[in-house]
This record gives structure tokens, sequence and C-alpha cells, in this order.
């Protein structure tokens, strides 16, 4: 009768009962032989674990109670063995959990706890009344206190293990969840008990009906929160990770079994951090994080708890205390100045776990839980599937998550920002991704051992695209693309581009769906001043991991794909993706093709990669390669980016290798063609084409800017590129398109002697266009080849260096004779000038053939010689305003009104006629005609034409009429001698 109310006192109603029960309750625990059946049911088991004697030869009042104690050693001990030589008996064990239960109420009658934490409760506890499991909680509490005693702690540590066999050891966990048990059916009657009792079968499941949205009463979760806590405090509470991790502990972690320490550092071993750990025990580990769920509060994880403190006092004060998205909000500051070191290890070493089981993120859970039943095909919080392991749901959800509307199903608008948020986490550090760092793990040891910087791994990977193994090159690969939708996902560069993108492309940023229009505005914006040295360092990086693989540029591969399938297939790489479809392009548009086979959004944002790839020569892989040597060698200072290094080689482009020289002229032929994809030009005259040719074609962008290059409005830096670029054009005339275009039947025709000695290799030192401007000195060549021979000549007479022959054969000339000339700012024409005066000192035979060719040219056309044309332009204005431009005519004019006494010209117009006479006078003597046709055109091309003329056709008629009378005379004569 007295046990069986002993057994039921906690329904005893009756006061004065009660009281009786609860003192003989008292009495009968310290003595197990007074405990109902307790003898009957251990008696063999005390013998064999040799729990009857504690103290041989001692006599102690209290040394019953510890015989309970060595049996709850044993039942502990036998849980945490593989195979253990000592088994307690299923009746015994029944037994002792019964007994650890029905003195779970009070501490006082667990005899041995009571007598090891006697001082230990008035320590800690003085203030807490016993009874309803008040004590034990408190001194649970203070177990890792430094002045707790060893003994007491052990005791409570074995009283914690049987809470964790059987939760109703647990007086307050029983009661506060009793009903909440039954509502959910966590302790089914008819099952097991082992397995319904333990405490973890017990979290698991009212944890899932937590994160299923179902109630569960403040009090019970109150209580789970302790325990929970309690099982992440101490590792050795839950067997499992005691008999997986015995050897990991034992060599990684010892001597750190306090405030969860130990998990942490089994937790950093599982992350590569200090060695490897077995499957079994990384996966207890896995286990043990889902049971106590620290992802949905972070006080549960004592040693995180501890750590962050600081920084969730600071960066996260906003965020109520316990709220799930604490831990998001640390993720958000990692690596930044308000994460200490201490708090980034453990938070890093949770997330681990948490990555692995996408259930351990509740936020995450709650919000896609719908999503991964429907295209996901998920289970239970609490339940597993081999054919949808937890690791693998997320990757499904951000599948999903960037599907267009025609791809077909997608996840609801709530559940995509979740994958968005757990992908900018996870590119915090490959670790968090589970699938690259299981695929990846040789290629990271392999091509990254060096790189142990925040995001430098990653970076790593994708710099060795080609060269990983397949499984983890799709997986980089994936990664990539879909960074390249959204590259916001890349936390790290959003945080180093912030500035940029709040003053240029807030807009776009604040967009919910990217689809790379961020990038493209960072990349638009790339050498702004407010551009930082870590941003543009990281949105370099991503251009040229573009470049490996046209997907990896989302707004050119949803533009682009059916293109690239139809006229590029089998074409991986970017660059030659863009090269296969400009080159289609530019075959329709020459063939004047009715259709385009690229279609239009393609041709627009093939547009764009054209003009980005232009910015850095590292995006242009063939030209990079090609002139890597000559980089070194010439341009070792230069910066990449802005396209210095492009302009660098450009400058030395005569002491280039012959294989780099060959593509930097292609690209300048590329280019001169199409002038917007001359990034420098571009850049420095930004402000002039918006001011001059606001309304002008692309590909004659630089005519319009050659064209308004001498006006006073114009930028002097832009001035000085336009000169450049002229220059480089007069070298070979295939840079000129115009010029090509317009002299296509004339070059083959008088310069084909040039082109038969040349090589398709070399590029002509302008030779072509010396040729075309002699014969533009002889008028042999067509209208529209003669109007832009004669814009190059006037352009040239205006600035020596737009010459190349004459730089090249005048040289030493320019700079002994004229080296005042050649050192001023503006050039006006003072160095041609001075070479022409200077025509009697020039020893060289090919530098005075050149400054002769000049007399020659100046004598078709005034315009020609700027400094003639200045000095005479008023008397051209008064005495030749009537005459048309060219072909000498209106030289003709000035010269016949300097030999008309009643005309008077301006004095300087008259010294530089002169000048000019004599110098024409001389080039005569110097270099006679070659030949009947060249004497004739001297003549018709002479200022004195008309008299040489008259000369010329007097001479013929007396000599017409000599020989008309000679021949009268001798016809005469043989009339006479017939008549003889």
């Amino acid at each position: 009768m007295v046990s069986c109310l002993v057994d039921h006192r906690g329904n005893i109603t009756e006061y004065q009962c009660h009281q009786y029960i609860t003192k003989m309750t008292a009495i009968i625990f310290s003595d197990y032989r007074l405990i109902c059946g307790f003898m009957d049911d251990c008696k063999n088991d005390i013998n064999i674990l040799k729990c009857g004697s504690i103290r041989l030869g001692e006599k102690d009042a209290h040394s019953q109670g510890e015989v309970v104690s060595c049996l709850e050693k044993g039942l502990v001990k036998e849980a945490e063995e593989r195979d253990p030589k000592i088994q307690v008996s299923e009746l015994c064990k029944k037994a002792i959990l019964r007994v650890a239960e029905l003195s779970s109420d009070d501490f006082h009658l667990d005899r041995h706890l009571y007598f090891a934490c006697r001082d230990d409760r008035e320590r800690f506890c003085e203030n807490t009344q016993a009874g309803e499991g008040r004590v034990y909680k408190c001194l649970f509490n203070h177990k890792f206190e430094e002045s707790m005693s060893e003994k007491c702690r052990e005791a409570l540590t074995t009283r914690q293990k049987l809470i964790a066999q059987d939760y109703k050891v647990s007086y307050s966990l029983a009661k506060s969840c009793k009903s909440d048990l039954k509502k959910y059916r966590c302790n089914v009657e008819n099952l097991p008990r082992s397995r319904e009792a333990r405490l973890s079968y017990l979290l698991m499941c009212l944890e899932s009906a937590v994160h299923r949205g179902r109630q569960v009463s403040s009090e019970c979760q109150g209580e789970m929160l302790d325990y929970r806590r309690m099982l992440m405090e101490d590792f050795s509470l839950s067997p499992e990770i005691i008999l997986s991790c015995r050897g990991e502990i034992e060599h990684h972690c010892s001597g750190l079994h306090r405030k969860g320490r130990t998990l942490h550092c089994l937790m950093k071993v599982v992350r590569g951090e200090k060695g490897n750990l077995g499957m079994n025990c990384q996966q207890a580990l896995q286990t043990l994080i889902q049971e106590t769920d620290p992802g949905a509060d972070y006080r549960i994880d004592r040693a995180l708890n501890e750590a962050c403190e600081s920084v969730i006092q600071t960066a996260c004060k906003h965020i109520r205390s316990g709220d799930p998205m604490i831990l998001s909000c640390l993720m958000e500051h990692l690596y930044t100045e308000k994460m200490v070191e201490d708090c980034e290890h453990r938070l890093l070493e949770l997330q681990y776990f948490i990555s692995r089981d996408w259930k351990l993120d509740p936020v995450l859970y709650r919000k896609c839980q719908g999503d991964a039943s429907r295209l996901c095909h998920t289970h239970g919080w609490n339940e597993t599937s081999e054919l949808m392991p937890p690791g693998a749901v997320f990757s499904c959800l951000y599948r999903h998550a960037y599907r267009t509307e025609e791809q077909g199903r997608r996840l609801s608008r709530e559940c995509r920002a979740e994958v968005q948020r757990i992908l900018h986490q996870r590119a915090m550090d490959v670790k968090l991704d589970p699938a690259l760092q299981d695929k990846c793990l040789i290629d990271l040891g392999k091509w990254c051992s060096e790189k142990t910087e925040t995001g430098q791994e990653l970076e790593c990977l994708q710099d060795h695209l080609d060269d990983l193994v397949v499984e983890c090159r799709d997986i980089v690969g994936n990664l990539t693309e879909l960074e390249s939708e959204d590259i916001q996902i890349e936390a790290l560069l959003m945080r180093a581009c912030e500035p940029i993108i709040q003053n240029f492309c807030h807009d776009v940023a604040d967009n919910q769906i990217d689809s790379g229009d961020l990038m493209e505005c960072l990349i638009q914006n790339k050498h702004q001043k407010e551009m930082n040295e870590k941003c543009a360092i990281g949105v370099t990086h991503f251009q040229l991991v573009q470049m490996k693989d046209f997907r990896f540029s989302y707004k050119f591969k949803m533009a682009c794909k059916e293109d690239v399938l139809k006229l590029c297939p089998n074409i991986k790489k970017k660059v030659d993706v863009v090269i296969c479809l400009s080159t289609t392009v530019r075959n329709d548009t020459l063939q004047e093709a009715k259709e385009h086979r690229v279609s239009l959004k393609c041709r627009k944002q093939l547009r764009v990669e054209e003009l980005e790839m232009t910015e850095d020569i590292r995006l242009e892989p063939d030209l990079y390669e090609a002139c890597k040597s000559d980089i070194k060698n010439y341009c070792s200072t230069v910066q990449y980016g802005n396209a210095q290094i492009i302009e660098c080689l450009k400058e030395n482009k005569k002491q280039l290798s012959t294989r780099c020289h060959q593509k930097v002229f292609k690209l300048q032929e590329t280019e001169m063609m199409d002038p917007e994809l001359d990034y420098t030009l571009m850049r420095v005259c930004k402000q002039m084409i918006k001011r001059f040719c606001p309304e002008a074609d692309s590909k004659i962008m630089l005519q319009c800017l050659k064209q308004n290059k001498n006006s006073e409005l114009m930028d002097p830096k832009c001035k000085q590129m336009i000169t450049k670029r002229q220059i480089t054009q007069n070298t070979d005339y295939r840079l000129n398109p115009v010029l090509r275009k317009a002299c296509k039947a004339d070059i083959p025709k008088f310069c084909h002697g040039i082109l038969t000695k040349a090589k398709d290799d070399s590029e002509l030192e302008g030779q072509v266009i010396s040729c075309l401007k002699l014969r533009y000195a002889d008028q042999r060549l067509s209208s529209d080849c003669e109007d832009q021979i004669r814009i190059i000549i006037q352009e040239s007479a205006l600035d020596y260096r737009l010459d190349p022959q004459l730089q090249l054969h005048c040289s030493d000339e320019i700079s002994n004779l004229c080296a005042e000339e050649a050192a001023a700012q503006e050039q006006t024409g003072q160095v041609e000038e001075c070479l022409k005066v200077n025509l009697l000192k020039i020893k060289t035979e090919m530098c005075k053939k050149e400054v002769l060719n000049m007399l020659k040219e100046s004598k078709a056309d005034i315009f020609v010689d700027p400094v003639l044309h200045t000095a005479c332009a008023l008397d051209i204005k008064h005495h030749c305003a009537a005459i048309t431009p060219g072909r000498g005519r209106q030289m003709s004019c000035l010269m016949e009104a300097l030999e008309d006494k009643r005309v008077r010209l301006q004095p300087e117009c008259k010294k530089r006629l002169n000048d000019r006479i004599e110098m024409w006078s001389y080039a005569a003597k110097v270099a006679p005609a070659d030949g009947f046709s060249d004497l004739a055109m001297q003549v018709m091309t002479s200022p004195s034409k008309n008299y040489i003329l008259s000369v010329i056709s007097g001479s013929i008629c007396i000599l017409f009429l000599i020989g008309l009378m000679c021949g009268r005379i001798t016809k005469r004569v043989t009339r006479e001698l017939k008549d003889r």
C-alpha cells in the first residue's frame, strides 16, 4: 500500500496524507532495500557491478544511497560503450529509472546527489525552495561554475545522463510538457519505452510541432530550451557523441569539457581546420545539432552566446533576444569591423552544420516548407528521405528560385528572398556550401591551399575552372552562373562596392530580381572616383571569370542563347562566342542581307559585351596571351584596366614581337572601323562626343571628332587623343576605313608595286598614302579618293607627325634644323615650313625627296600649304573668290595676280609666293621630270602654265609653217626635175 502511494504521491490531494507519504518517501529512498521491488529486480546487478558494499570496513549511515548511484553509473556507462562488458538487466534498468523519476521533484530523495551537493546547494541555490525539481535545475545552471565541487558536478552529470535516457527523470520537463506530448503523440505507450522516453526523441517530436506552426505551451517550450542548452553545453550527455567521437575527443579536444567547448572543438575539426573527423562522429554531431536546434535560438549554444555577446549588443541590438534572425544578423556582419575573432570562429563552426540541413534554419524552413513539399517532395521536419536528403533540398530550392516564368514553376516571393539570404551567407565561406566542399575538396587542396583570405577559395576555383575535376567544375560553374544573374549573392563584393552602388546603381540594386543589371552597372562605373580598390578588383575578377563560359554572363546568355545554339554550336568560351556572333553580324551587314541571322536583342547585348571587353586586355585572352612578354618588357609599370595596357602596347608598337604586333594591328583595324570599341578614345572624349557628335553614328565617331578637332571648344586632352588616332591611321591605309573605301580602285592601280612587296603581316608605314599623295599632285586620282587625300594632306601639312614617311626619313633633320618648331605645343605647319626653308641644307636624299614631294603637293592646291594659305587668305578672298578650289586653280590665280602689276597683294602673301617660286624652281632643278607624262603634269600644275603653253603653242605653229613652206619648195623642185 505504502509503495503504491509513494509511486502516485503526485496525485494525492489530501494534505496530511501527502505530508505523511513525503516523509515516508524520504525514509524509503535512504535505503534501497526499502524500495518496493527494487531489491528483487536489481539484486544480481548489484552483485555483478559490485555495488553492494561501497566502502569496505567503514560504516556510513548514508552509504545505502550510493548503491543506487553505483547502479545509475553502471546504466550510464553501458549506454556509452559500443560493446559493454557488463550489461544491466532490463528489469533493473526500469527500476533504476523509476527510482530516478520518483526522486525527480525533490533533490533530497537522491541521497547520493544530496550529500555530494549539500555545500554547493547552499552556495548557489540558497534561496531556491525544494520541490518540483527546482533545486536540480538551479544546480544544473551552475554546473560549470569554477567554485562548483567536482563531486557535485559528477553527480549532476549522472543525473543529466539519466534524463537524456528518460525525460521523466526531469520532473519539470515531464510536468510542463505532459499535455503537449499527448497532443502530438510523442509518447505512444505501446511503443518501446527506451525510444520514446529518450530526451532527444521528445525534443525532436515537439520541435517538429513548433516548426509546423503548431501551438506548444510556453512552459513546455521554456523547459525544452533549458534542456537543449544543457545538451549543447556538455557533450557527455549525448551517448552517440561519446560512442562515435571518443577517439577524436581524446586526440583533438581533450581538456575542453566545459560550456560546449568540446562540441565546438569537434565542429572545428569537421571544418577541416584541425585534422579529419570520422563520418560516424560527423553524423552524431549533425544529429545533436538537429536535436538541440540552436538555429532557432542562439542562446542554446552557450559557447556562441558568450563569444558573440558584444557583437550582438552592437550590430544586432535591434533584433529581439532569442530571435532566429540573430544568427543571420551575425552572418551579415561576418568579416566586418564589428565582428570579433572568437565570435567569427564559433559562428562558422555552427553554420557549417546548419548549412547541411535546410531544416536547421527555422526562418528558411518556415517560409519554404510549402515550396519544398510542392517542388522537392520533402517530408516532415524530423523525417528523412533517401531520395531527397536534407542537403539536397536547398539545391532544389535555389534551382527553382532562379527559373523564369517560361521555364515553369517558381518559388513563392517569401521563399525566394530566404534562398537569396542563404546564398549571400554561403558566399562568405566555401565550407558553408556542402556540395561545393564535398566535390571540390581535392581541387581546393591542389590549387587553393595558399588562398586563406576571406572569399579567396571560390575565386581561386573560378580562376582554375578549366583545371578542375568534372564534378567540381560543374558545381563551380553552376554557382558562377547563378552569381551572374544575382551578383548580390556575392556578399563580400557587395560590401566592398556599397559606396559605388549607393551613388550610381541604387536603382538596380533595389530591384527584387537582379537579372545581371547590377553587375553591368558596376562594370560601367568601374573607373569612377568613388570606386575603391577592393570593389574594382572584385568586379574585374568577375569579368575575367565570365570569359571562361558565355553562360556566366546572364544577360548575354538570355539574349543570345538561341543564336549561339544556331550559329555557334559547340563554342563555350565567351570571347569565342562574341567573335563568332560579331563575325556573323559583320558579314550580314557587308553583304547587305535582307534579314540578319543574329536576332535584334542579341545584337544589342553583343554590343554591350564588345564594349566591356575593350576595357581590360585580360578580357581579350588571345591578345593577352600573344603580348604577355611584351607587357612585361614595355608596360610593366602600367596598371591593368582603363585600357591602359592596350594603349601602352600601341605606343610601343614598333618594338613589339611579331605575334603581338599582328594582334595589336588587328585590334586597331577593328577600332578604326568601329571607333566606339576604342575604349580610351571614348573615355577621354566622352564630353566632346556629347557636345559635337551627339547624333553621329558610332562608325563615323572618329570622323566627326576629326572635323571638330580645331574648334575652340575642343578639350585639349581629347584633341591630343584624336591626333594620336590620326597618326595611327596615316601609318597604314587599312586603318582608315573611309580612305580605303574611297580609294578602292586607285590603290591597286597606282600603288600596286608597294602592295606586291609588302608582306601580309607587316605594316606599310604610310607608303600607300604617300603614293596616293603623289598621284594627287599629278591630278590623276578619282574624285572620291582625291577628296580624302586632300584632307590627309591638309591635316599632315599642319602637323608633321601625321606624315609617317616624313617622320621616318627626316627625324634627324627635324631634330637638328627644326627642334624649336617641333617642340611647340600647338602644331600649325611650323616644322614643314622649316624643312622647306632649309631645303638646301638637307643632305639625306630620302628626306629631301619627302620635302620636294610636299612642295609638289602644295602646287596642286593652296589648301595643303597652311602657311601660304594663311598669308594669302585675304588676297584669295579679294582676287580669286570666283575661282573653284582644287587642281591648282587658286594657286594659278595668285601667281597671275603676282605678275599683274595692277594688282597689289598683301606684303606677307607676296613674300611667301616669291619664296615658293624659288623653292619650286629649285625643286625643278633638283628633281627633273621623270618622263613625258611627268613633264606634262609639271607644266599643267605650273603657276606659269599659261605662259608655257603659249610658248609651246607658238613654237608648234612656227614649226608647222616652216614645214609647210619646206613642203611647197620640195614639191616645186620635184616637178622641175620631172619636166626635164
